[in-house]
């Protein structure tokens, strides 16, 4: 069983990114572009701290999802999520379950992790190299 998953991991790994990508990209949308309407990020000043994490997300998000860049990318995105953590979600409680915290560290590790492993197979990266 072993094997036949880990013949899978480095395809996975490319899935992993986009997906982590996409959802880090519908933050920056709902927050730039006011998409969907009823999120509650449609309220959001564009030139607040929040609007310019949303910026981050919205293009950093892109690049993530297409490969481009991944690592330094990744590693950006890691501490924006870290640094949101800390300044919007630990001052209301030390327990994520309670502060609404728990995406933010999700995604302060899963891109901290693609920082470290890379972008996969599947990715603007790995067709850079072969050119």
């Amino acid at each position: 069983m072993d094997q036949m998953f880990s013949k899978w991991q480095p395809t996975a790994l490319s899935l992993f990114r986009f997906i982590a990508g996409l959802l880090l990209f519908q933050y920056g949308v709902a927050k730039l572009l006011k998409f969907p309407p009823d999120s509650p990020f449609a309220k959001v000043e564009l030139m607040s701290l929040i609007g310019a994490a949303g910026a981050i997300e919205l293009i950093l998000g892109a690049l993530l999802m297409l490969g481009l860049f991944t690592r330094p990318v990744a590693f950006i995105l890691s501490g924006e999520m870290a640094f949101a953590y800390f300044l919007g979600h630990f001052p209301k409680s030390f327990y994520p379950v309670i502060n609404g915290g728990t995406a933010a560290i999700l995604f302060c590790f899963a891109c901290l992790y693609l920082a470290t492993s890379g972008p996969g197979p599947i990715s603007v990266d790995e067709m850079r190299k072969k050119s």
